[in-house]
């Protein structure tokens, strides 16, 4: 463990400041301040972890990291070692590092009564010092199989399993429908949030491993399913959960309404010197973004930096507290009000609210909203006489994914589909046809990156069973298993 009385002797979380935001709204670099962690500082924190006996951080992370031993590492400025217990059970915690919410902090048994250890901020100094010391390098295999393996798909879970499968020896080639590898990561979320550079070495290494990448490529309509089925010896789909849920109201068709995911994209593009033709900006507009989660903050992050006259984000849940709930009690991950940089950089926020038309006529001009209550069946519905019209010239639907795009899929290859709409599979990650397994969002539905990644490592030491009768591969959690963070 770390300094057996640190969390006595340092009460207080403390974290690197983020550029001030009259400044990070100028551009999309990362919010972030450009300044090498305070290593004092890391050691404080480190420090603070706890000989608590039973880790919960280690649960309350699908991916079971390996908190305590990390922590303990950098208190002792043992770098190299950390880096590799942080590999250990993490790929890319370059990734997870920005843009987990942290679900080990929830569980941080300091955290039953005092701040918890900065866990989120420790990661993330471990990797990039990592990087910056020349401590990440390729690890080739020492031998191949002679097996192959498609991975459909190359956001966090795609990315995890091709890794972990060319690392135990087979030819592992990952298909991407998008022109450039990282899927979510690379066109969901802004790069003032996740630098697009952190994908590009990561993905240097996995080149330089073996892992093959086939962008532009569709599978279900440039190579159909049952082809590349064919072709390879197994097949892994983590295509995603990329359904947007829409919100069918009167005035839907009015031009001024567009889905977040696009949006973003389309801003992901132009901030990596792509020519986007007809992008829809927040320039000069007032934006009303419907759903309070991180796409509907990173919408708000992004209309911000384009210019908007406001914006203004609302929610239907209604405010949730500033102190934990005693019906989320510690270890879970509690629903208290959070304010993320993007937030913090403006923009207004509106709870317990219903929408109930786009006004028009031919662009939208306004929303009409109502408060919102719930029923005696737990429905969320309007309550009489608080209609008001909130003038908007560019509405974004951030309410969420309701599954993959799986038509093609379970045409060609016969794959079920669960009443959630994502694929049906075994809780090995196996489905319904031979050699063809399904990780990540494709499977369990819209969820985080830390259970991508976790199914990702899963899903590849199952396919690493199917091929070779015995693994080797960690395998931290089953298809079927269920949070207990959340």
């Amino acid at each position: 463990m770390a300094d057996p009385r640190g969390f006595l002797k340092v009460r207080e979380r403390e974290l690197p400041l983020n550029r001030p935001v009259s400044l990070r709204l100028l551009d999309y670099r990362e919010v972030h301040a450009d300044l090498p962690p305070d290593p004092v500082m890391l050691e404080r924190q480190a420090g603070r972890c706890m000989d608590c006996g039973v880790p919960f951080c280690h649960r309350t992370c699908p991916l079971g990291n390996l908190c305590p031993e990390w922590n303990d590492l950098v208190w002792r400025d043992q770098w190299g070692e950390a880096i590799e217990r942080l590999h250990a059970t993490n790929n890319f915690p370059e990734f997870t590092g920005r843009v987990c919410p942290a679900l080990c902090e929830a569980g941080c048994v300091l955290g039953v009564s005092s701040p918890p250890v900065t866990i989120k901020n420790i990661e993330v100094s471990i990797i990039d010092r990592a990087f910056a010391d020349g401590l990440v390098t390729p690890r080739i295999p020492t031998r191949l199989t002679g097996y192959t393996v498609a991975v459909v798909g190359s956001g966090p879970s795609g990315l995890a399993a091709a890794q972990q499968l060319t690392r135990a020896g087979h030819t592992v080639a990952v298909y991407e429908r998008d022109d450039k590898i990282g899927g979510l990561l690379r066109y969901g979320i802004p790069d003032f949030k996740l630098d697009k550079a952190h994908i590009d070495r990561r993905l240097a290494q996995m080149e330089a491993e073996g892992t093959r990448f086939r962008t532009s490529t569709q599978i279900g309509r440039d190579i159909a399913w049952d082809d590349l089925h064919q072709r390879y010896d197994a097949v892994v789909i983590a295509v995603g959960s990329t359904r947007p849920r829409d919100l069918p109201l009167p005035g839907r068709d009015l031009a001024g309404i567009h889905f977040a995911k696009p949006y973003l994209t389309q801003s992901n593009r132009a901030a990596g010197g792509e020519d986007v033709a007809d992008q829809v900006t927040a320039t000069g507009k007032r934006v009303i973004v419907i759903g309070g989660g991180d796409t509907g903050s990173d919408c708000v992050g992004t209309a911000l930096r384009q210019g908007a006259e406001s914006v203004t984000s609302l929610e239907i849940l209604p405010h949730p507290p500033q102190e934990r709930p005693h019906t989320q009690p510690w270890p879970t991950y509690p629903a208290i009000h959070r304010v993320s940089t993007s937030h913090e950089e403006g923009g207004h926020r509106e709870y317990s609210v219903v929408s109930l038309e786009f006004v028009g006529p031919d662009h939208v001009k306004a929303l009409r909203v109502a408060d919102a209550r719930r029923d005696d069946a737990g429905r969320f519905v309007p309550v009489h006489g608080t209609e008001r019209d909130l003038p908007a010239d560019l509405v974004l639907i951030a309410m969420g994914f309701v599954g993959p795009e799986a038509a093609t899929a379970t045409d060609q290859l016969g794959l079920g589909v669960t009443e959630r709409g994502t694929f049906e599979r075994a809780g090995d990650y196996a489905a319904g046809t031979a050699g063809v397994f399904v990780a990540g969002d494709a499977g369990r539905g819209q969820s985080l990156i830390v259970w991508a990644i976790a199914e990702g490592r899963s899903c590849a030491a199952a396919v690493d069973t199917y091929l070779q009768g015995v693994t080797h591969l960690p395998a931290p959690i089953r298809a079927d298993e269920r949070p207990i963070a959340l």
